[in-house]
């Protein structure tokens, strides 16, 4: 393993390898991957170390198949919690060779965006989309100027990014409207019962 100080003594065959792990070596090509020939493994480490010592909380911490632990450091700074942390917990159970391995954790990206708002909105406390998203800045520091016939890349994909933030918000409209919408039907139709009885208690 890259983690221990011998690690070069232990490395297994590419068929062991493939045999055991799924989805290993699709980045053998050299020319699939973007870091070579940058990579340099055979300089020595200075590694005074067996293994360093690892950070707590590894054992619940999420990996993909690929590896055979977690990695002796990582980041605490924002845990997984809601729905959102259910679908990258089982977005880790996939390699990451396979597409359903990225895609979901794009979907609980989108997903945590969405509890995040929804937050925000229960505190009392709801995002700002005119000044957080930086439309404003548009009107004042030549948004629109510096996209005009400027043939950028990132012009082409702005009405999706648009659309993106708009998104949740319609959501969570559409949501609070049904509620309403529900809880008043409810409401008007117990009333309408409650005068019945009454209208015939009286003829009673």
């Amino acid at each position: 393993m890259p983690y221990t100080a011998d690690w070069k003594r232990n490395i297994r065959t590419s068929d062991e390898l493939r045999a055991t792990i799924p989805g290993w070596g699709v980045d053998l090509d050299p020319a699939d991957r973007p870091a070579y020939p940058k990579e340099d493994f055979t300089r020595d480490t200075g590694a005074h170390w067996e293994f360093p010592e690892r950070q707590p909380g590894h054992e619940e911490r999420e990996k993909s198949p690929e590896h055979k632990w977690v990695t002796p450091v990582f980041g605490t700074a924002v845990p997984l919690k809601g729905l959102s942390g259910v679908v990258r917990r089982l977005a880790y159970k996939y390699g990451e060779g396979r597409a359903r391995h990225w895609l979901m954790l794009i979907a609980a990206d989108r997903i945590d965006v969405l509890e995040s708002r929804l937050q925000g909105i229960a505190r009392g406390r709801p995002d700002n989309p005119l000044t957080e998203s930086g439309l404003s800045a548009e009107l004042h520091h030549h948004g629109w100027r510096s996209r005009r016939n400027q043939n950028r890349y990132d012009v082409r994909h702005q009405p999706l990014d648009y659309a993106m933030m708009i998104a949740p918000y319609a959501l969570i409209g559409f949501a609070a409207y049904k509620l309403t919408r529900r809880a008043r039907s409810r409401n008007g139709g117990g009333h309408g019962v409650r005068q019945r009885g009454r209208l015939f208690g009286k003829h009673a």
